[in-house]
């Protein structure tokens, strides 16, 4: 991937669909192995080593917004960083 590759993609889905859109980025992360297409367009990445990881979320009357950002970088020895979360249902 060269530095200038980017993908985006966004649409309205339903619960369940979202459910397996995150299980296939799970398994991705175990595999090591993430593969995006939409129309045409696609890009691959390699997770792995040590990663940044955030969550925000935000309530506004009806409204919700739950967003997760990951980042790392290819042959990384960045040290982890402190700090834990623990996300529960």
């Amino acid at each position: 991937m060269s530095q200038d590759d980017k993908f985006e993609f966004e649409s309205v889905q339903d619960c369940r669909t979202i459910q397996k859109y995150l299980q296939a980025l799970q398994e991705g992360f175990a595999q090591g192995r993430i593969v995006l297409n939409s129309e045409g367009s696609e890009i691959c990445m390699h997770p792995g080593g040590y990663m940044k990881f955030e969550v925000a979320v935000k309530k506004k009357g009806t409204e919700n917004r739950l967003a997760l950002k990951i980042s790392w970088k290819d042959k990384s020895d960045d040290s982890p960083a402190s700090g834990t979360i623990s996300i529960t249902s």
